[in-house]
């Protein structure tokens, strides 16, 4: 059995997919305030998105970390680029950036 390739299957999601977030837990039960206020922003911008859920599969938790050398959980990415976690999201949101970037993923 081949060793498991975390990086590549981060790199297949986020490129195959216009918007990602990883996240713990899942879009209809978010486990912790950061990931809940993300989907909150995604969902106020009309976002269709893919979440992965990092507490299910510790291999991509440290994976999606090491992947963007970002420390914290959530993630976003937009058309396969590194976008931030909730605290960056929330200042896109507020100046209207994070609309923009959604909008052009339609």
């Amino acid at each position: 059995m081949s060793e498991r390739n975390v990086q590549q299957e981060i790199h297949d999601t986020v490129t195959a997919n216009p918007v990602v977030l990883y996240m713990k837990g899942s879009a209809s039960f978010p486990m912790c305030g950061f990931s809940a206020a993300a989907v909150q922003l995604l969902k106020n911008c009309g976002a269709q998105f893919v979440t992965v859920n990092v507490l299910e599969d510790q291999d991509i938790r440290q994976g999606i970390k090491d992947y963007a050398n970002w420390p914290t959980i959530p993630q976003l990415y937009i058309q396969g680029e590194f976008i931030g976690g909730s605290d960056i999201m929330k200042e896109l949101y507020a100046n209207g950036e994070l609309q923009k970037q959604i909008d052009a993923t339609k």
